[in-house]
């Protein structure tokens, strides 16, 4: 059995029969679910076995198909520094005391929603103060959108730290 696993490494990306993420599971339950016929096995982690000659699982892919209701992720201040990476979206400073900003401002009409909030630092949010980007001549480094789950977040944050890049060719951004 392994011993002395690092939270990341015990975790296993569960798929969809049709290949999309759906959760982050444990390796005991993603064995349970090999087991019970529920799952196969997509990756596997070659430097840790379980037992003799069975590898440890990193992604799994549910046989059948699960309907997943759709659940909105809300705005939130956690959330927009998840889907900005923690960067100045004028400047590109990477920073972690970084403020929301109104892409159009609310005084004049911007609405608080995925397509007008993003981040920045306090300097350039000072600086732009009150008008758009354009006005203060302060184009976006990229266009703030709506993230597709907050799964997407889990599984992005673990591919760029070098946990599990295995997992990058199962995220559809």
């Amino acid at each position: 059995m392994p011993r002395n696993r690092s939270s990341g490494m015990s975790q296993v990306l569960v798929l969809n029969a049709s290949y999309e993420p759906l959760n982050i599971t444990t390796w005991r339950r993603a064995m349970v679910m090999m087991i019970k016929g529920k799952a196969e096995s997509i990756e596997e982690d070659s430097t840790h076995k379980v037992h003799h000659d069975i590898l440890l699982p990193t992604v799994i892919r549910l046989r059948k198909f699960v309907q997943v209701p759709f659940r909105e992720l809300p705005i939130t201040r956690r959330n927009i520094l998840q889907r900005d990476n923690h960067y100045c979206q004028y400047c590109g400073h990477k920073n972690e005391d970084l403020s929301i900003d109104h892409v159009i401002p609310r005084s004049r009409g911007g609405a608080h929603s995925w397509d007008n909030v993003i981040t920045a630092c306090v300097p350039c949010n000072v600086t732009k103060g009150n008008r758009t980007p354009d006005e203060a001549n302060m184009p976006l480094k990229r266009k703030p959108h709506r993230p597709i789950s907050n799964l997407s977040f889990e599984v992005t944050r673990q591919v760029n730290s070098g946990v599990h890049t295995e997992w990058g060719k199962y995220l559809f951004l």
